[in-house]
């Protein structure tokens, strides 16, 4: 029986663990840092055969991070558990993007400091995301909650359930944020019927509905710099 090929299978001078100890992080290319994600090859085949063929499959990085667990799933040599790993790495990624190094809490006033923050996080998405800032008095950043995933062209958020995070973490405002896949980020009916109501609840509860931000890859717009709310 063959034994699965992991990356100690390969000479020393190849193995992206020992380049990334030798040469850091920066001198490893994205074949690489996907090979150390992944870990072990299949029966037979080096684990760099996975990642040429996960390459091949979805044409760059972009693609895979953009690729669902299933799709990633039926690569021969990924299935669900190393589709996962690599969906979790790309999530961790785009996370980063935007959090301040300092810990210090960061300060949200503008649309595009709403865009910087989140822009991460929705990249590439297929699915709308909706997202709400939770804001202190002083309108610091408390955390970003994520309220809903919905398909391409819905997104079901019910005001009970924006409000219950917002009074939870004792937020004194929101923002509101979402991505349009289509790439273009012009409100809908929906979208600005949606703001309306929860800028109502907003009132009742006592927390301010600031803004709602419809972010696409090309750009974003503001519900609030419009006046359509």
């Amino acid at each position: 029986m063959k034994k699965s090929f992991t990356i100690h299978d390969l000479p020393i001078s190849e193995r992206p663990r020992e380049r990334l100890q030798k040469f850091g992080v920066e001198a490893l290319s994205a074949q690489e840092i996907l090979a150390l994600i992944l870990g072990r090859g299949i029966a037979g085949e080096s684990v760099m055969m996975t990642v040429q063929r996960l390459l091949s499959r979805f044409g760059n990085l972009r693609g895979i991070a953009s690729a669902s667990i299933e799709e990633l799933s039926q690569v021969r040599g990924v299935g669900i558990a190393k589709a996962s790993q690599i969906k979790a790495a790309f999530e961790l990624a785009n996370r980063l993007e935007g959090y301040a190094e300092t810990g210090k809490k960061p300060v949200v006033k503008t649309p595009d400091e709403v865009v910087s923050l989140v822009r991460g996080r929705l990249k590439g998405k297929q699915k709308e995301h909706f997202l709400a800032l939770l804001l202190n008095t002083r309108n610091q950043l408390i955390k970003v909650a994520e309220i809903s995933v919905g398909s391409l062209d819905t997104s079901i958020v019910h005001p009970r359930e924006v409000f219950k995070e917002a009074i939870s973490a004792s937020a004194a405002s929101v923002i509101f944020a979402h991505n349009h896949s289509s790439g273009d980020p012009e409100p809908s009916e929906d979208d600005i019927r949606l703001t309306k109501r929860l800028a109502e609840a907003g009132e009742v509860v006592g927390i301010d509905v600031l803004d709602h931000i419809i972010i696409c890859d090309k750009g974003y717009l503001s519900l609030k710099g419009k006046g359509l709310f």
